[in-house]
């Protein structure tokens, strides 16, 4: 029990970045504004994964897509994303465009565009779920990775909630030296997505 939700806590906290979101949350809002938009944002967060949690599985069986097919391209978008965290590149590119983000310096409320969606819950963190959905097939799997969803969507709100402090403490050498690591954890789990998924499609062949 302790291990599955560890791990599926881990793989969403590590691809959520929520670190990388609070230093963009600080160049976005007042410092008074913080607790409001950090409730918000996690909040957001929370439900979209909730619900693509209980709907991806069905949207992509509509359109007619297997999960091992998610898991190859899932994998390959999350090999990019850690890759991009390796070398030391902004993160936030990989989720939101330069004119998102300048669009959102004009937006009163940025707790839900571009904070939550996309800079947070981006399409790497969109196949992850359904992946790790996919494969909980009994109930007490189900409530293990809500748990975990739970518990990642927690920790994106007191990172948000004490953002100035953690800036203030890691500074921009800690910030990249977090980055880098949490890239090499995503970079394993997209291993694990893509040899899977390669290894189901061939398979199936």
């Amino acid at each position: 029990m302790f291990k599955e939700i560890l791990f599926d806590t881990i793989s969403l906290i590590t691809i959520l970045n929520p670190i990388a979101a609070a230093a963009i949350m600080l160049s976005l809002v007042k410092y008074s504004e913080i607790p409001q938009v950090a409730r918000k944002t996690s909040m957001t967060v929370f439900i979209a994964s909730l619900v693509t949690m209980f709907a991806g599985g069905y949207i992509l069986k509509l359109f007619g897509i297997n999960i091992p097919s998610i898991k190859a391209i899932g994998g390959v978008v999350l090999l990019i994303i850690a890759l991009n965290m390796i070398q030391g590149k902004e993160v936030a590119p990989t989720n939101a465009t330069k004119e998102e983000h300048k669009a959102a310096e004009n937006r009163d409320d940025v707790a839900i565009i571009p904070l939550a969606i996309p800079i947070l819950f981006g399409p790497g963190v969109i196949t992850t779920i359904i992946v790790l959905s996919e494969k909980s097939k009994t109930v007490s799997e189900k409530i293990y990775l809500l748990c975990a969803i739970f518990l990642s969507s927690f920790i994106v709100f007191l990172t948000l909630r004490k953002a100035d402090i953690i800036s203030k403490f890691l500074g921009v050498n800690g910030l990249k030296i977090i980055t880098r690591l949490m890239g090499l954890i995503i970079g394993a789990i997209a291993f694990l997505f893509l040899v899977g998924g390669v290894k189901a499609l061939w398979i199936n062949l």
